[in-house]
């Protein structure tokens, strides 16, 4: 074993000491036990799915008399509801619902990656009086319960702010409209956003912005030709991160769209289905649900890369 001698006379530095206690953690979650407790749990963990996918294609006398695992009464009439609708009656159709989540979840996803980005970056590598405490101030956001603050949002969204009798900020004119959703989901990802991002810059050498400002750049192609690079990662991993919050939010969607059916998400459809007819038409839910996660998932698989390389981005240095 090699031994690096501190020139200031402190005790000897064991290099291999780190190394040796990774490997050691390393083999104890890769061993055969290990390996074989884990494939329990993820089996477990999917019954429910695979229980909740046969009940899709089940009808509803055989969902009420057998349970899923008799694989009985298979039929093609939920997905045919949720769709295109049967008979004509297109009232538990969940496609235009679908179509209002993707309009929500893009924008809800990008416009707090971008506003994130650049603050995190002003927080980072701008020197000015206060960045500190603005900092600490956007990191205890994120103990503010969502909610707590959904319905001050909803306030300041229809009728502005005011601090007593003088309107601070005018009414937005969002109410009733998508952009009172954007508005909401972006303002409750900010917090986390800002942390995660900030701590991934801070560990970018200020070596290499240095040299930048020395060649010329300004703090804006700085942003543009260094830091996205480098940051791509840790984008694509929050991304996904907003777009399945966004994708399965109940709550925000269904209090910031006021129950408008022509901005409601496809989670407010499913849970109106949950609940409508007095129990009637129930049968439909599980194909309901498997149709909202077929965007998710092909979101998820074709960004499955990125995704794990920004939850690894800044976990190795040297």
């Amino acid at each position: 074993m090699t031994a690096v001698i501190n020139p200031t006379g402190a005790a000897p530095v064991d290099p291999v000491g780190p190394e040796k206690s990774v490997a050691r953690v390393r083999r104890g979650l890769t061993n055969p036990v290990s390996s074989g407790l884990a494939l329990v749990i993820g089996v477990v963990w999917t019954i429910p799915t695979v229980g909740l996918l046969v009940q899709s294609f089940r009808s509803k006398s055989a969902q009420d008399s057998k349970g899923w695992w008799h694989f009985s009464g298979l039929t093609l009439d939920n997905y045919r509801v949720v769709t295109t609708g049967l008979h004509g009656d297109s009232s538990k159709s969940v496609l235009p619902f679908l179509v209002n989540s993707l309009a929500i979840v893009i924008p809800a996803a990008v416009i707090p990656i971008v506003v994130a980005a650049l603050a995190s970056y002003a927080l980072v590598w701008i020197d000015f009086r206060g960045r500190d405490w603005i900092y600490v101030g956007i990191f205890a956001l994120q103990v503010v319960p969502l909610q707590v603050a959904v319905v001050p949002l909803l306030r300041f969204v229809v009728s502005g702010a005011h601090l007593g009798s003088v309107t601070v900020i005018p009414k937005l004119g969002l109410a009733g409209t998508v952009g009172a959703v954007w508005l909401a989901h972006a303002c409750f990802a900010l917090p986390l956003a800002v942390f995660l991002m900030h701590n991934f810059m801070s560990e970018i050498p200020r070596d290499l912005l240095e040299a930048a400002r020395i060649d010329g750049a300004s703090h804006g192609q700085i942003f543009r030709q260094i830091m996205l690079p480098l940051l791509r990662p840790a984008l694509a991993a929050f991304g996904i991160f907003q777009f399945l919050w966004v994708w399965n939010d109940l709550f925000v969607g269904l209090v910031m769209s006021g129950g408008n059916a022509d901005i409601s998400p496809i989670t407010v459809k499913i849970a109106g289905l949950v609940g409508s007819t007095a129990g009637q038409g129930g049968e439909v839910v599980p194909a309901a649900a498997f149709v909202s996660i077929i965007i998710p998932v092909l979101v998820f698989m074709a960004l499955q890369r990125y995704f794990v390389r920004g939850l690894l981005a800044g976990s190795v240095k040297g």
